[in-house]
């Protein structure tokens, strides 16, 4: 008659293997990873407006004059550097990305592990306190790659004698080590560049995070088209939360003696000199240049997710 076979397992309840599925929690590194991919492919896609943001931001410094829109900077730019002067500082930009944008991501993604309840959620409290610190620790470490494509997009604006003419990322690491020192590398800018960092990561990740949860709340499903919609609102507020910390940014890391001697006198001179909405110099730029970087990272970093959720 045979040896009785016992009967097959029971198969999971799909609530079972639901929960059990999601206290899976991912390796740190593939936070890291997808953020820094996601982000260098959103940081190329925007590269050539973030060009003409800086421009604008530049123009007119320490003076009031007539100063150029969107368009006619990159008009501009065409006229005297070609096509190709869009693209100066990419390679900076790329790397920059890769550090500032992979600490960024991955550290948030951490953070907000640590701020989960019992249930595995998180208030928007603690995400914007996570992005907020998270965005900081990736400022400082991308500030050489900040200097190096800052300096790279706005060399186009000085008179040729005083140009810098970097060849490349390396080029320009290795020669303002040599004329600077190593330390200028985590000196100049890294206050009003941190600050920046801080601000717009509350409104790149927190914001982004706190728009997906409202529209799929209301009913929109987890795809592309959700996170196209979230990226979009999460730039604005980005936009409008970090354009005065950035021009003081751009200003302090571009200039080649001590015209300021902080983000605080950087603003208030800014102020005085040329008003106060010089502040918000570049600001369509800045929402026009953030939308097809956030859209590109975001939806990026949200495909590569699920690649490596595999893994």
């Amino acid at each position: 008659h045979g040896v009785p076979q016992s009967p097959p397992p029971a198969p999971r309840h799909p609530r079972a293997a639901a929960m059990c599925d999601a206290t899976k929690k991912p390796a740190p590194w593939k936070g890291f990873l997808t953020g820094s991919v996601g982000a260098a492919i959103g940081g190329a896609a925007a590269h050539p407006i973030d060009l003409v943001k800086v421009r604008l931001q530049l123009q007119g410094q320490g003076k009031r004059g007539i100063d150029l829109n969107m368009i006619g900077m990159a008009k501009q730019v065409q006229a005297n550097e070609g096509f190709i002067g869009f693209t100066k500082g990419i390679d900076a930009s790329i790397c920059r990305q890769l550090v500032y944008s992979g600490l960024r991501f991955g550290l948030y993604a951490q953070f907000k592990r640590l701020a989960e309840n019992e249930q595995g959620q998180t208030t928007m409290l603690s995400r914007i306190i996570c992005s907020v610190v998270a965005g900081g620790i990736g400022g400082a470490g991308g500030n050489p790659g900040d200097i190096v494509m800052v300096r790279m997009q706005a060399d186009g604006t000085l008179p040729l004698a005083e140009r810098r003419n970097y060849k490349h990322f390396p080029d320009a690491l290795r020669r303002i080590i040599r004329s600077e020192g190593l330390l200028s590398l985590y000196r100049t800018g890294l206050i009003p560049n941190v600050n920046r960092a801080m601000i717009i990561s509350c409104g790149q990740l927190a914001a982004y995070d706190q728009a997906k949860g409202i529209y799929l709340g209301w009913g929109a499903p987890d795809n592309i088209g959700t996170h196209f919609a979230a990226s979009f609102t999460a730039a604005f507020v980005a936009s409008a939360m970090s354009n005065p910390v950035d021009v003081a940014k751009t200003r302090l890391m571009n200039q080649k003696t001590q015209v300021y001697t902080g983000t605080v006198n950087c603003m208030a001179g800014i102020v005085r000199t040329e008003g106060p909405m010089a502040l918000y110099k570049g600001f369509v730029t800045t929402f026009a240049r953030q939308c097809p970087y956030l859209v590109v990272t975001w939806v990026s970093v949200e495909q590569l997710n699920r690649i490596v959720a595999k893994w």
